[in-house]
């Protein structure tokens, strides 16, 4: 195999490809990536046995035909600190030549035929969705997945496909984040019924994605896989195993204390008042009363901060605690210049809502 790359592209395709690549792992042929040379593209391949990647390059030159299965870290960094527009790879078995202008690197790797297949996209898609909208959605659920649970169901997404309408859904048990996305065309009516858990880790791949407004991603089922495409990267990935929770049976339904508040503002004024918080206060307290709402945390030690903003509410009175971080989190996320609390007790949860697609449910905490 002999091939003439663009650099920078192929530094922007392996900062998608290498980020599946496990750092440890008892099989080392995993820490490679396996580069395969047509007539008129390269494709980058990488898997954890979890995640598959394969990225299509079209800015080559290809000299020689053939396949390499080549280290991805020591390949990123040369890439990385080259400053040649173009870099040559040769490979002659598991010997592989890195060559620029005025460098020469020779690394070792494995036997192409040694490499876990990676899997492709295959026949129809079951459905289509614009590339900016699903990484919309993304952005607006996979923060509230668990980063660590012995409920698998947790450390993933749940996707609810119904015609023309994607639900993405993510809970750790204390929060859970709620969007609803429109899909390029109906959806096969028997994925309705699926319970299609994608996991957190392939969620942040897929919004690693580069594409413009007309990018579309085609999604297959395929037993216990699913797959994504684009026009130069197919995504693999296994689902989740697992029940995921019933979360419409904790949406509150009788929260009557409602109001519109500024994003920006209520974002400044929660950080400023975390900035005393600490692991035995626990949390921020919101005052809520006619025109105000106040923002306060207390710790002992280093004294108390009170944050004060005013609002359009005139309904009754309420104090109620909340991790500062799941409203930071929430609060980083929204498009919107202004969005919905809603409260009841202070012993319920409360609801974020943005727009008509976008709901929050966050658990109180006591003070």
């Amino acid at each position: 195999m002999k091939v003439k790359f663009n650099r920078s592209a192929l530094q922007d395709a392996l900062g998608l490809v290498t980020s599946i690549v496990p750092s440890r792992t008892p099989k080392p042929i995993l820490q490679c990536l396996k580069v395969t040379a047509g007539k008129e593209a390269v494709s980058l391949c990488a898997t954890d046995t979890e995640i598959g990647i394969t990225f299509r390059l079209g800015q080559v030159e290809v000299v020689q035909e053939g396949q390499a299965v080549l280290p991805a870290a020591k390949l990123a960094s040369i890439i990385r600190e080259s400053v040649d527009e173009v870099v040559e790879i040769e490979a002659a078995e598991a010997t592989i030549h890195i060559k620029g202008a005025d460098s020469h690197f020779t690394i070792y790797g494995h036997e192409a035929a040694q490499y876990p297949a990676v899997p492709g996209f295959d026949g129809n898609a079951d459905f289509q969705i614009s590339l900016a909208t699903l990484q919309e959605g993304i952005e607006l659920s996979v923060f509230a997945a668990a980063k660590e649970s012995t409920r698998y169901a947790l450390n993933g997404v749940l996707w609810e496909v119904k015609g023309k309408k994607l639900t993405l859904v993510a809970t750790d048990g204390r929060r859970l984040a709620k969007e609803v996305v429109n899909l390029e065309s109906a959806a096969a009516a028997e994925l309705s019924k699926e319970r299609i858990i994608v996991p957190a880790k392939t969620m942040y791949i897929l919004d690693k994605i580069e594409g413009d407004k007309g990018t579309k991603i085609s999604v297959k089922l395929v037993n216990n896989q699913i797959v994504f495409a684009s026009e130069q990267v197919v995504i693999s990935s296994n689902l989740v195993e697992g029940n995921f929770p019933k979360y419409e049976d904790i949406i509150p339904r009788d929260n009557d204390k409602k109001m519109s508040l500024s994003t920006d503002a209520t974002l400044s004024a929660v950080r400023r008042a975390a900035l005393l918080a600490n692991e035995d206060s626990k949390g921020v307290k919101l005052s809520v009363e006619k025109g105000t709402m106040v923002f306060s945390s207390r710790a002992p030690e280093t004294g108390d901060a009170q944050i004060q903003m005013s609002i359009d509410y005139a309904g009754k009175p309420i104090e109620i605690g909340f991790n500062p971080q799941f409203l930071v989190d929430v609060l980083r996320v929204i498009k919107s210049d202004r969005f919905e609390l809603e409260l009841g007790d202070a012993d319920r949860p409360g609801a974020i809502k943005s727009g008509s697609n976008f709901l929050y449910i966050i658990m109180p905490v006591n003070l």
